[in-house]
């Protein structure tokens, strides 16, 4: 596979992963947008409300064989004290996945339940 469409492959992840996060919340497309691929950080950047929703460092993969404790290691190298390294992945005709440590999902299920989040808010 070329380098080109191997960044497409990546740009189609975060894409996917982006519209998920918005269809889940109040938020506009600025508040969430792909970074481009030379770019060093996370794969999405997310603005300072899309922050208080998500707080998170999110790291997408789309590879048919995945190294999910480096990819998993690059997540924890790109996240801030309030941000919580997580990486999105899937292969070709597979659904979408997120890794992340034991503790951070526990407490996000903590705060859904919490907070009663069980179903999408309508925008």
């Amino acid at each position: 596979m070329k380098t080109s469409s191997a960044k497409a492959k990546g740009r189609r992840c975060a894409q996917q992963v982006r519209d998920l996060l918005l269809e889940y919340a109040p938020l506009g497309e600025k508040d969430i947008f792909v970074t481009s691929a030379g770019e060093t950080g996370p794969d999405l950047k997310l603005s300072e409300e899309a922050l208080k929703r998500y707080p998170l460092a999110i790291e997408c993969k789309n590879v048919e064989k995945l190294n999910i404790w480096a990819a998993l290691e690059q997540a924890d190298g790109h996240h801030t004290e309030k941000e919580i390294p997580v990486v999105f992945f899937r292969r070709n005709r597979s659904n979408l996945y997120a890794a992340l440590d034991a503790e951070s999902l526990i407490a996000l299920i903590s705060l859904a339940y919490s907070n009663r989040v069980t179903h999408k808010e309508k925008g």
